[in-house]
């Protein structure tokens, strides 16, 4: 039970942290500036890098997010429940990185679907934030995970009896 209860803290607490990255990713990432035509929107600017910098913004706010989230959760894990903590992270990560795109989009002015289905007038000009790259939803999840592991294994291997000569007996050197 106590594991489940861990499971679902990590979750709800990396979904609140979705939540708030969300209007980070908001506030920070330019928007992408789209016109309104008879046959749906259309990028004012087929060149602009606004997309990539979008993209750019979420990858680093939600990666950074994993990052402390990683930490934390093994820190936290020192005292037992590794598994519960680390699925956690997997499935919280999975959720923030999508309430951070929800959240964020909501904040960032019309999507493109509704710049179109408002029958807005042809010729008028948008503002869309949104994520073209989707490979990015998974930078929270993928770090957080990553980093657990990463020092998980460094605990383990400094513990380790292999780590020391001979399995940890002592050197006899006039052997």
């Amino acid at each position: 039970m106590r594991h489940v209860r861990d499971f679902g803290l990590t979750v709800v607490v990396l979904a609140a942290m979705g939540v708030a990255a969300g209007f980070a990713w908001s506030a920070l990432s330019p928007r992408t500036p789209y016109v309104i035509t008879r046959t749906g929107p259309v990028l004012t600017d087929p060149t602009t890098q606004s997309l990539i910098a979008a993209d750019g913004w979420f990858a680093v706010i939600t990666a950074s997010a994993g990052l402390v989230c990683g930490i934390v959760a093994y820190l936290a894990s020192r005292e037992g429940r590794p598994v519960a903590l680390l699925a956690g992270l997997a499935a919280g990560g999975l959720l923030a990185g999508f309430l951070t795109l929800s959240v964020g989009m909501s904040l960032g002015g019309p999507t493109i679907r509704a710049a179109s289905a408002a029958a807005a007038a042809v010729g008028s000009t948008v503002d869309v934030l949104t994520v073209t790259a989707s490979g990015v939803l998974l930078s929270w999840p993928l770090v957080a995970v990553a980093v657990f592991g990463i020092m998980e294994s460094v605990d383990g291997y400094r513990e380790s009896p292999l780590r020391k000569p001979y399995a940890g007996e002592p050197h006899d050197a006039g052997a």
